[in-house]
């Protein structure tokens, strides 16, 4: 068995870097502290990709050819009963090492792309400290070997993500844009953490291995336990899918993501492609033998909410000028692209298609949507602006961006042979085979991301030249390498063998591409781009016709759907009005009342007692007499009596 216990170091340095970044960074220039947290994320990404090839290539199988499922490190940490109890470690399977790669290729690429970007911005060292404890949050998430160690590194994943979305703490939009990140998923989270207890409760462990596994207690548990017509492992599995859908920002509990775009860019960057919105995707996932044979429902609402999700999202991307904002909700229609790859996916060989498909999309989505957005950044970097409206006519000053950007949006829209085709149509092969509604659903939604990925890349490279106040330049070069790489990732990671590697059962099946899927999905990808070029490659008055056309449903989804407002309304005018201050008026009333009550009391009787200690001793002879003589009287009353 080859040693995999260095692994340890994979979580060991990041948070290292924390430390030593957050302490000690502004003692020294802040450009050290961006090349000591980039350089120690390439250790960590070289470590990743060491242990990808030893376990993918190197590693011998199990008997029945499928990857290995083991802890490559591990430690007791609390004990609850004498068979409950929570480790910390390291667990090695297909997913969690793709994870690996994902995370740190992107997360490098992050670093040493903010270098450039955070240039002369106050906080420059806390940016790079708090990046290192973000990736140290999604590392120990992923390699988690039981659901309570994933629970600890996801609340860890929530405060990242809170301190980097209110990194500029100055302007009042990004403190409340991390808050609302915080509060909304922090409600998805207590979903989880009852979907945590319920399953532990049930099967008496906390442990992946034994989870999933095919003598899991998971399997056989709970199903003769029943509440509103579910077994207790479906209500289990529905919680925990609730913290994913918070995470991972599907419907409802999607409105967070959106505001989250007030961080700095590459902040964007790593939430979307490698990390948090992701978390909920390998949730599921990570659990989805339980999904499949003990709570079939629970998996049922993942299809149903991803596919909803997914053109929910698409139709209010196509509607907003905030070009960061456009790629907010394009990820939230690619995640619940993923969620429903996993919800119409069953186990094994052919029939975890839709596992294997959603994977694939996890591991291709990351490379092009990180390129998204920090393609992004270098256009806002260039043009001072984050509005679709205040740009146009970049592609001569902007050649690599330019280039890079048109790779990413080819790859999202599915055009061949770039990697985003390949896995898009994995998932609508998947979906076609369980449910032919939701399949032209998302068909319809591929449709509509080649149409606003376009719409975003003409109105930006193409369309009126604007009048800039300083002519538009490409960024340096620690910002453009990082695009060129991530490009050679959105043209190459489709030609990976994936089903090779990545199952749900983690036995390795040969896909072959669906040609009755590919060219409809292709054509209907093509067909967005060509609408998107007739609306925008040059300026014409047509998308404010349109958009005047569709009345009602083009001002609702401009106002995506006015689920703010609504979030907004039942808050304030329902919870504050008529549960919040009824509960304010009894908390100071009436427990507030009766303390006061019992203090006054408190302090009317010691007032009154108090001259009893007077110190005196004529006083005290008397009263001890006095004491004397009534209980001399009372026993003489009783003996005659």
């Amino acid at each position: 068995m080859i040693d995999f216990s260095y692994t340890a170091w994979i979580l060991l340095l990041p948070i290292f870097l924390f430390i030593v970044i957050g302490l000690l960074g502004n003692r020294f220039k802040p450009i050290v502290s961006g090349i000591v947290g980039t350089s120690g994320l390439f250790i960590i990404w070289l470590l990743s990709l060491v242990t990808a090839y030893k376990y993918f290539f190197v590693l011998e199988k199990a008997a029945d050819g499928s990857f290995l499922k083991f802890m490559a490190f591990n430690m007791r940490w609390l004990n609850l009963t004498d068979k409950l109890h929570i480790d910390m470690g390291v667990l090695l399977d297909p997913i969690s090492v793709m994870m690996l790669i994902v995370i740190t290729t992107v997360s490098l690429m992050v670093h040493l792309y903010s270098i450039g970007y955070m240039h002369g911005e106050k906080g420059f060292s806390r940016f790079f400290a708090l990046l290192s404890l973000f990736s140290f949050s999604m590392l120990g998430l992923v390699v988690a070997t039981n659901i309570f160690q994933m629970y600890v590194f996801w609340e860890l994943v929530g405060v990242s993500s809170y301190l980097l979305i209110g990194f500029y703490y100055t302007k009042d939009s990004a403190v409340a844009a991390s808050k609302k990140a915080f509060i909304v998923t922090r409600f998805a989270d207590l979903g989880f953490l009852i979907g945590i207890l319920m399953l532990s409760y049930v099967t008496g462990t906390f442990d992946f291995i034994t989870l999933t596994g095919p003598d899991s207690p998971a399997l056989t548990s709970g199903q003769g336990v029943w509440f509103l017509g579910l077994s207790t492992m479906t209500w289990s599995m529905i919680f925990v899918f609730m913290g994913g859908a918070g995470k991972s920002a599907m419907f409802p509990l999607h409105i967070w993501l959106p505001d989250a775009m007030e961080g700095p860019t590459p902040v964007s960057a790593l939430i979307h492609a490698a990390t948090m919105v992701v978390a909920g995707v390998y949730l599921v996932a990570r659990l989805f033998p339980i999904y499949v044979f003990s709570a079939p429902v629970a998996l049922d609402i993942v299809m149903w909410v991803g596919a909803f999700s997914s053109i929910f999202a698409a139709i209010i991307a196509c509607t907003q000028y905030d070009i960061k904002r456009v790629l907010a909700y394009s990820t939230i229609s690619q995640i619940g692209l993923m969620m429903f790859g996993l919800g119409v996916s069953g186990y094994g060989g052919h029939e975890g298609l839709g596992y294997m498909a959603s994977m694939f999309h996890l591991f291709t989505h990351a490379f092009f949507k990180a390129l998204l957005f920090l393609g992004a950044g270098a256009i806002i970097h260039a043009v001072h602006s984050n509005y679709m409206n205040d740009m146009g006519g970049l592609h001569k000053n902007l050649p690599i961006t330019h280039a890079t950007f048109l790779i990413a949006c080819l790859a999202i829209a599915g055009v061949p042979p770039l990697a985003g085709f390949f896995s898009k149509d994995e998932i609508l092969a998947a979906g076609s085979e369980r449910s032919l509604l939701l399949y032209w659903v998302e068909m319809i939604v591929s449709g509509l991301t080649a149409f606003y990925m376009f719409r975003l890349y003409f109105s930006i490279f193409w369309g009126k030249k604007q009048e800039y106040h300083q002519t538009p330049h490409e960024a340096p070069k620690t910002m453009t390498i990082p695009l060129m790489i991530l490009a050679l990732g959105a043209l190459l990671a489709g030609l990976i063998p994936f089903s090779n590697f990545v199952t749900s059962d983690r036995l390795p099946f040969v896909s072959h591409l669906d040609m009755g899927i590919a060219i409809p999905a292709v054509l209907v990808g093509l067909t967005g781009i060509v609408v998107a070029a007739f609306f925008y490659l040059k300026e014409t008055d047509i998308p404010d016709k349109v958009f005047k056309a569709l009345g009602s449903f083009s001002q609702a989804a401009f106002h995506k759907f006015y689920i703010d407002e609504l979030y907004l309304f039942i808050t304030k005018k329902i919870i504050f009005n008529y549960i919040s201050r009824p509960v304010a008026w009894f908390d100071r009333h009436i427990v507030d009342g009766a303390m006061n009550g019992l203090a006054y009391i408190t302090n009317e009787t010691s007032d009154r007692i108090k001259k009893l200690q007077s110190g005196q001793l004529q006083q005290y002879a008397l009263v001890f007499i006095s004491g004397a003589l009534l209980l001399v009287l009372l026993f003489v009353y009783l003996w005659t009596s």
